[in-house]
């Protein structure tokens, strides 16, 4: 197989500095394949190479480990994280409305490594405990809870997350798989009227048990997002953009390949990654469905085509393409060829629709390449295996 002539490997960027921060390709290694980064100015949190959480500065590109030894390049939509204090449980804000527990500062080792995490104490009589944190004003739509929750003493067998009174007579556990580890559990609610507080019923097998909570996020939106931290009042945390890498002289080529590795969010919303020069006339370009269920190949070179990916998921996808023949491949298999014209004046790839104003990728990139050649359907298949 010949080497690509642009290859995006998640490993070394250039945070905020006097010049535009960079994500680096792999190649070509003379700077013509790097990317663009933006964040608005605004800071954001990873999982780093040790599985901890950790903040990282302005405009600064977020290489991931999560679930990995290797990094992944995270891109997400803009979130507000409406908890005004997401790790403080002494805070004015963590009310007790049945008197079942009392909080101590800083007396574990939180996620991010350091001595941030409180300890709960719990003291119902009946084996449960509310936490109830107000001081929110959350308008009706979809809402996605989430917070780190580590079990002290071993007495933890359930608990449920409910957004204002939204999930009464919810029975259904938010929280089943909790142990003497830090585990980020999460509920999605869907609200149709406003509400003001998020309450967190514990069950445990003793009269009392010690739990530690750390995190505490509530964003509008139908998945979780990397962590928000708060202290006094609520954080917005802005989109990632990634674009612009290559230029015209990498991507002269009349026939190619391009080829995507990544775990696209399904985020309700469209987002594209695409192969183009700016213009709607000259564009091969990855779009992922609102619907959360397929991906759709369009070239302007009259190709149109749906598949069916499975979202929150890594995904590899390829496109090969020269006069009169595309074929897509997904997963290892073949799925479609079709025939279509070759977009011209191509010169560079966007993690968004082809202008690269909107549509943003949400989601984790592990691999993107671009060749000059038309690879075989023996090294499509093992590339995208």
């Amino acid at each position: 197989m010949s080497n690509p002539i642009l290859a995006l490997i998640p490993s070394g960027y250039k945070g905020q500095t006097a010049t535009a921060p960079k994500v680096y390709s792999v190649l070509p290694s003379d700077g013509s394949g790097d990317f663009t980064f933006d964040r608005a100015n605004g800071l954001a949190t990873r999982i780093n190479k040790d599985g901890l959480v950790e903040e990282v500065a302005n405009d600064t590109p977020r290489l991931d480990y999560t679930n990995s030894t290797c990094p992944s390049l995270l891109l997400e939509d803009e979130r507000t994280n409406n908890i005004r204090y997401s790790e403080d449980t002494t805070a004015a804000d963590w009310t007790d409305p049945s008197n079942e527990w009392s909080s101590v500062s800083n007396t574990e080792t939180s996620p991010s490594g350091e001595l941030t995490a409180d300890t709960i104490d719990l003291t119902a009589s009946d084996n449960a405990s509310l936490i109830r944190v107000t001081n929110m004003s959350l308008a009706a739509g979809v809402y996605a809870v989430s917070f780190w929750i580590k079990d002290l003493e071993g007495g933890l067998t359930s608990g449920t997350i409910d957004l204002g009174d939204e999930g009464i007579g919810d029975t259904t556990p938010s929280i089943s798989t909790v142990s003497n580890q830090w585990v980020r559990v999460e509920r999605i609610i869907t609200i149709t009227s406003t509400k003001t507080f998020v309450d967190i019923q514990l069950n445990f097998t003793n009269a009392s048990n010690k739990v530690s909570i750390w995190g505490l996020q509530v964003e509008l939106g139908s998945i979780k997002s990397s962590y928000i931290p708060t202290n006094s009042s609520t954080v917005t945390r802005f989109k990632d953009i990634c674009k612009e890498g290559g230029d015209s002289t990498l991507f002269d080529i009349t026939e190619g390949s391009f080829f995507i590795d990544v775990l696209p969010y399904n985020s309700g919303l469209f987002y594209n990654i695409s192969l183009s020069d700016g213009n709607s006339t000259n564009r091969i370009t990855w779009q992922f469905q609102s619907n959360g269920i397929q991906v759709r190949l369009f070239s302007s070179g009259s190709v149109s085509n749906y598949q069916p990916i499975t979202f929150n998921q890594r995904n590899k996808m390829l496109v090969t393409f020269k006069l009169n023949e595309y074929k897509i491949y997904i997963n290892g298999a073949l799925v479609h060829t079709e025939s279509g014209t070759v977009p011209i004046g191509l010169d560079r790839v966007n993690f968004a629709v082809y202008a690269g104003t909107n549509n943003f990728f949400q989601g984790e990139v592990n691999d993107t390449r671009v060749y000059d050649t038309v690879l075989t359907q023996a090294e499509a298949i093992k590339l995208t295996t």
